[in-house]
């Protein structure tokens, strides 16, 4: 009985297989994004500077809020695309609800670290 029982599972597997590499792969789940984000780093050509940035706000509709720009916001990969009628950037996610937004400020390259602060019972914590 053994027998008869491999002899089917070697007509089957080749037809196992071919249905798993012919699969649809499932797309990857988009990471919740939205929250209000506070500065926690800021550098300024590779010197780190007083956090002083306005806070990233990031809405479960897909807008967005920086400093009185506003627009839309879309989750591509590992990064978030802000962009408004005349203006698009990214920003990269990184680890620990951290956004890293990149851009040329007047005194050159600036880089700000963002975090989502959690309001829990009452209270605000970073997460």
């Amino acid at each position: 009985m053994g027998v008869r029982i491999a002899q089917s599972l070697r007509r089957v597997w080749p037809l196992a297989v071919l249905l798993f590499a012919l699969a649809p792969a499932c797309p990857a789940e988009t990471p919740d994004v939205s929250g209000r984000y506070q500065c926690t780093q800021a550098k300024v050509q590779g010197k780190v500077i007083a956090c002083k940035a306005a806070p990233l706000i990031l809405k479960n509709d897909g807008h967005f809020e920086l400093r009185g720009w506003e627009g839309n916001y879309l989750v591509s990969g590992q990064w978030v695309e802000l962009s408004d009628s005349l203006i698009k950037t990214r920003a990269k996610i990184q680890p620990g609800h951290k956004i890293l937004l990149r851009y040329h400020g007047k005194h050159g390259l600036v880089e700000v670290i963002y975090e989502r602060r959690v309001a829990e019972l009452g209270k605000t914590a970073l997460s």
